[in-house]
């Protein structure tokens, strides 16, 4: 494969404004699911020029090394070559195909590079997900000025999106099963080059918009945290709830801190409020890159390109070790994985009367997954503040596309931060999820006490 290749100029659709409340989908454009779209709505066909190959269903076979029901996936990959390297000698030849973070990494540390691999299209999905992405195409619509959801259940609900908020509702609901356990840590590297440990836990997730035994769900997904570490943060709990009806009820957020034996409600577990598990380089709104309402962003569907974005990242996700991965000012590039792939490009301007940390976002959201694989932060002088990042790593036994991995780069104070880091503490399992009474604020009570 030539390399050259990569240099040619992004392909942009120009897709306009279409506003914030948008019917579904005509069967016309229903039938190209399936087609010329992949089920969930990708471009089923390779790019021209061979550098992004066609989609033929994902990777759904297991290597051999892999152990049934193992928290930890073996990279399939494990053999390949990078076909070349982005650095700041020559990052002005693939400028048209980085992110405007990537971008400045690579201008303010020498140090800092982008090793390029082949492109795999690896995420699939169950039939469910299928099927019912069809079925969603055809009667989900947004609500409340693009801040609410309705009309799908257990189907990517846009895929074939008219607007920016559709994708964002893509992406914030994207399929990661129904039930998961990570036990990981959040860390952050200050700008003297000191790793620190911000967190460390066990976090229960559940999809109740993606149970296919459900009619339907107001609550699209639930998280339970029990921290164990660092010392200081030992045995206090922290639970979530995001609705699908943002328009009419809020995130619900509790935290059990085990010096006053109680829970207590935490309405401020959102937004920009800093996340304590990034020792606050990064925001609560911040994790997988957008997690939350809407509501203070207006989100403009700029177009689809072809960008360089962290992917099949299973060797940073499940095989590294903390001592080599958290270098001083970046990650270490010799475990970061970049490949060429279509992302929808999302840009959320400050909504007029609202507050935010940031002025504006850019989101690049993976057309196979709708997952969203970078983004560019913006202060309030319009400066650029952050960059974000998030490692696609598909658990190709379920299957189910997975980017939890995510880290922002804070390009003015120096630090860099990475969440949901599983390598060194038994990775990411898929179960049958907790007993709904562990879901209420008395269960978060019992379960926190030492």
């Amino acid at each position: 494969m030539n390399h050259n290749k990569f240099a040619i100029g992004a392909m942009a659709l120009a897709l306009g404004w279409a506003g914030t409340l948008h019917a579904a989908v005509t069967n016309e454009e229903a039938a190209k699911l399936g087609t010329t779209l992949t089920a969930t709505g990708a471009e089923k066909a390779g790019n021209k020029e061979g550098t992004i190959p066609e989609y033929t269903g994902g990777l759904t076979k297991a290597p051999a090394a892999y152990k049934k029901g193992d928290g930890i996936r073996p990279d399939p990959f494990a053999d390949e070559k990078p076909l070349f390297t982005v650095d700041a000698k020559n990052a002005g030849q693939y400028a048209d195909k980085l992110t405007e973070g990537a971008k400045a990494l690579l201008k303010k540390y020498p140090s800092y590079r982008m090793d390029v691999y082949p492109a795999h299209r690896t995420v699939a999905f169950p039939k469910y997900v299928q099927d019912n992405t069809r079925k969603c195409a055809l009667a989900a619509k947004t609500t409340h000025g693009g801040r609410s959801l309705e009309g799908c259940h257990a189907g990517v609900p846009f895929p074939i999106p008219k607007t920016g908020f559709e994708v964002m509702w893509n992406h914030t609901t994207r399929f990661n099963s129904v039930n998961n356990t990570e036990e990981y840590k959040g860390a952050y590297v200050d700008a003297a080059g000191k790793y620190i440990l911000s967190t460390q836990g066990i976090a229960n997730n559940n999809y109740p918009y993606w149970d296919p035994q459900k009619a339907g769900s107001d609550v699209f997904y639930r998280a339970k945290a029990s921290y164990t570490g660092p010392a200081r943060r030992s045995g206090e709990i922290m639970m979530l709830n995001d609705p699908l009806n943002y328009g009419e009820a809020g995130r619900r957020a509790w935290i059990y801190l085990p010096g006053q034996r109680r829970v207590r409600l935490a309405p401020s577990l959102a937004f920009d409020t800093p996340n304590a598990s990034t020792g606050g380089a990064s925001t609560y709104d911040d994790i997988y890159i957008f997690l939350g309402s809407m509501e203070r962003f207006d989100f403009k569907l700029v177009g689809k390109k072809e960008m360089l974005v962290p992917y099949n990242d299973y060797k940073m996700a499940y095989g590294s070790k903390a001592v080599d991965l958290f270098k001083p000012n970046h990650l270490n590039p010799d475990y970061v994985r970049w490949e060429l792939h279509r992302v929808w490009v999302v840009e959320a301007t400050l909504a007029e009367g609202k507050r935010h940390l940031y002025s504006k976002r850019i989101f690049y959201v993976d057309e196979d997954s709708w997952a969203a694989l970078a983004s560019d932060q913006y202060d309030g002088q319009g400066k650029l503040y952050r960059a974000g990042f998030a490692y696609m790593t598909p658990s190709y036994e379920v299957p189910a596309p997975t980017a939890d991995l995510h880290g922002h780069y804070d390009l003015i104070s120096g630090v860099y931060t990475l969440n949901m880091y599983t390598a060194e503490t038994g990775g990411f399992r898929f179960n049958d999820g907790l007993p709904e009474s562990a879901w209420s604020a008395d269960g978060l009570a019992g379960g926190g006490v030492r």
